[in-house]
């Protein structure tokens, strides 16, 4: 395996073990206030209508020219990287309250509760909050797979990082019956902000027609250098306190 594709593994499988994490606290919170039946129906409308969703981009994407594909991927990389990034560090300088999975699933619990009660057969809120829940995280776990993979023609890699990361989440979810709330989650947030902002850089670029020197070991040199631009302004905004931005 070369050193792009460990990357592209290793930056596949923590995007999408937190994105799992957090689908994971939304349908435990539904089952155990109101309906296993409901939120494992609504999981698994949500799993058939990502599979659907995979099939028609997935060829479509391989399909355009290398040149194009890396541009428009590097761009929407940079997006998304960028957005975890930012967050990322403003929670790292206290700037932002961390993500805390136990006040997620106590917020979810709430709601279901006031919900009202529960309809026999299949339950519309659960059914409705799971398939929600695990459609909008399974997006982005979509979007990471298919411009990873396309982009170095290795989806099936990018899928099996993707797969190996929900599995092993669902797992332990299952054996601790509980949100998994010691996660580093905060961490690894961080840390896939920092790589999908440097391979957005990276293919970005090369799209648009830059040869970067040494080619695919120019990432041996961006990474570290995206990561210690963050971590200066994590100690940036440290030494200027301010108030904590609670979790939206």
């Amino acid at each position: 395996m070369s050193g792009t594709q460990l990357g592209l593994a290793i930056s596949v499988f923590l995007a999408c073990a937190v994105e799992a994490v957090e689908a994971l606290t939304i349908v435990l919170a539904v089952g155990y206030t109101r309906s296993w039946r409901s939120a494992f129906a609504g999981v698994g409308a949500a799993t058939a209508a990502l599979a659907a969703l995979t099939a028609a981009l997935g060829p479509a994407l391989t399909a355009l020219p290398i040149g194009a594909l890396r541009l428009v991927v590097g761009a929407l990389l940079l997006i998304f990287g960028l957005q975890w990034l930012r967050k990322a560090i403003l929670r790292a300088a206290g700037v932002k309250a961390s993500h805390d999975e136990r006040e997620s699933y106590r917020r979810e619990q709430a709601a279901a509760t006031a919900a009202g009660e529960v309809r026999s057969g299949i339950d519309p809120y659960s059914f409705t909050i799971a398939f929600k829940g695990v459609l909008l995280e399974g997006l982005e776990v979509v979007f990471i797979v298919l411009t990873f993979g396309a982009n170095q023609h290795d989806v099936g890699l990018a899928a099996a990082a993707a797969g190996v990361a929900v599995v092993l989440v669902v797992l332990i979810g299952i054996a601790v019956h509980a949100p998994l709330a010691r996660v580093p989650e905060n961490a690894m947030k961080f840390a896939v902000g920092v790589m999908l902002t440097s391979f957005g850089t990276f293919w970005g670029a090369e799209g648009a027609g830059t040869n970067w020197p040494g080619g695919d070991a120019a990432l041996l040199a961006i990474v570290p250098c995206v990561l210690a631009l963050s971590v200066s302004l994590v100690a940036a905004l440290r030494r200027w306190p301010g108030q904590v931005v609670t979790e939206a």
